[in-house]
């Protein structure tokens, strides 16, 4: 476990100096596996480079966070995120503890002065996602963003360039697919499979990388109508789901999300007037993952010039960090936070919303009053826990009074 703090924080103030011609100091949030393995990793290579220092590290387990500070060189531990907060003044915070602690670490932060870089899932709901956003400064920083490395890398990037430019034709239909295999061990741990400690299941713990990325592919979404279901494993969430999604363009995809599959993989095709660009992988891709095929009657020295993705850069926590940190210095929004964060969590939403409702769901149709907008589950029966469905039924037969 990780440290809480209380969104109660003092105002937004901005770091102690300018960023330019200096090192960005951060800070580290968690000192579990994602910590260790992903993010200290990443900003270490970056400390490298001269471009960060990472000056802190925080977690309530104050033997982890001693463990985790001796062993990266970190100079600073603490167990308390509001005293490290208001004693290191860090330009950047890394945030990697679960879900539901991610809204009020976010917005400490911020209020701090400090930048977010926050482990996916972002937060629980749209309405957290909301409540961070509003924290962030109005101009210049500091943001919000989430990690979601698999959008960065060579292969993304030429991907996403001969998509935008149309090079390959309008795309028409599309596949995303995560489908790995859990077994009744890892729910034997109490807070998987639960929508509170969890935030969801396939969907949102697991799919939401490959999701992310077709969006960041495609563009926005139009409609989503989708079923899911609890086939093999005793949990609150669905241990799988399907969906049926339409583009603003057009285009048409299915998606799948699995925690039931032996045979791991996770895949995005995408099938344009011109050619099909198909990616598989498992937990991180590099050029050689990516595919493009040409349609027969595309010229050979054409789709010979699809095929050149460049030096191979792999898809890594690394290359979003390193985009960040530029993001921080020129002052400007960086990818993967404001809007551009929030669009996979409410396809996720509306996936979730469609399948225990039976409905279409359209982009832009859960907000405020939406019982979907404040929990994945939203209340409904034979999916939200028992006190979660009590307490909606009470909504709906006593609706809130409107004030003039």
């Amino acid at each position: 476990m990780s440290p809480s703090a209380s969104p109660s924080a003092s105002p937004s103030s901005p770091p102690s100096a300018p960023l330019a011609g200096r090192r960005i100091r951060a800070a580290v949030i968690g000192a579990g596996a994602i910590g260790r393995g992903s993010h200290l990793p990443a900003l270490q290579r970056l400390a490298a480079e001269g471009e960060t220092e990472v000056v802190a590290a925080v977690d309530i387990d104050a033997g982890a966070v001693e463990a985790f500070c001796a062993e990266g060189g970190v100079p600073h531990a603490y167990t308390d995120l509001e005293r490290m907060l208001a004693e290191q003044r860090p330009d950047l915070v890394t945030i990697c503890t679960p879900p539901t602690l991610h809204r009020a670490q976010s917005v400490a932060a911020l209020r701090a002065g400090a930048w977010v870089w926050c482990e996916k899932p972002p937060v629980p709901t749209l309405a957290d996602y909301d409540a961070v956003e509003a924290e962030e400064g109005q101009a210049g920083g500091p943001y919000s963003s989430i990690v979601f490395q698999h959008r960065f890398g060579s292969g993304t990037r030429h991907v996403r360039r001969l998509l935008a430019e149309q090079a390959l034709g309008r795309p028409l239909v599309a596949h995303c697919q995560t489908t790995w295999y859990r077994d009744t061990a890892y729910y034997a741990v109490p807070w998987r499979g639960r929508w509170q400690t969890e935030g969801g299941g396939p969907a949102m713990g697991h799919g939401i990388h490959q999701m992310d990325l077709l969006l960041d592919l495609l563009g926005p979404w139009s409609e989503v109508r989708a079923m899911a279901g609890r086939l093999v494993h005793d949990v609150e969430t669905e241990d799988v789901s399907t969906a049926l999604l339409r583009f603003e363009s057009g285009a048409m995809a299915t998606v799948v999300n699995s925690v039931l599959s032996p045979d791991e993989v996770s895949r995005i095709r995408i099938d344009c007037e011109r050619a099909t660009v198909e990616l598989t992988h498992l937990y991180g891709h590099s050029n050689a993952d990516w595919r493009i095929t040409p349609a027969p009657d595309v010229p050979g020295d054409l789709a010979a010039a699809w095929q050149d993705f460049g030096a191979d850069v792999p898809s890594s926590h690394l290359e979003q960090l390193r985009e960040l940190v530029a993001s921080m210095r020129a002052g400007e929004r960086p990818r993967s936070s404001g809007a551009d964060g929030r669009t996979s969590l409410e396809l996720i939403s509306a996936l979730y919303k469609s399948a225990f409702t039976d409905t279409t769901v359209r982009r832009g149709e859960i907000g405020p009053g939406d019982p979907y907008y404040t929990a994945l589950h939203g209340g409904a029966p034979g999916w939200a826990p028992a006190a979660a469905t009590a307490e909606a039924a009470a909504v709906v037969a006593k609706p809130a009074e409107v004030s003039a």
